[in-house]
């Protein structure tokens, strides 16, 4: 296999950070990926790990779209996004 493909299984394991404002999204393994019917990755699907006591209420979400992910390294990604750009979606 080539030095330049990355496993999931080995990127389940990556910290995600924004650039931007130094803020930690936690890990991969733990949120989720949109991916289009072409096989493209769209969107980072980071969820709101606050805790909270709730049976009715979804998950909360925020949408990172693809474009702002900057580089993905050999233990993390990076995004750079101001937080005004970013979607927030209930599940």
């Amino acid at each position: 296999m080539e030095d330049s493909y990355k496993l999931f299984s080995e990127m389940e394991r990556f910290e995600i950070i924004n650039y931007n404002d130094g803020e930690k999204y936690g890990y991969l393994a733990n949120n989720d990926i949109i991916i289009d019917e072409e096989g493209n990755l769209r969107i980072l699907l980071i969820g709101d790990n606050k805790p909270r006591f709730s049976f009715l209420g979804g998950s909360n979400f925020t949408e990172i779209p693809w474009e702002y992910v900057k580089k993905i390294g050999t233990r993390t990604i990076i995004i750079d996004v101001d937080e005004r750009n970013l979607k927030k979606t209930k599940i």
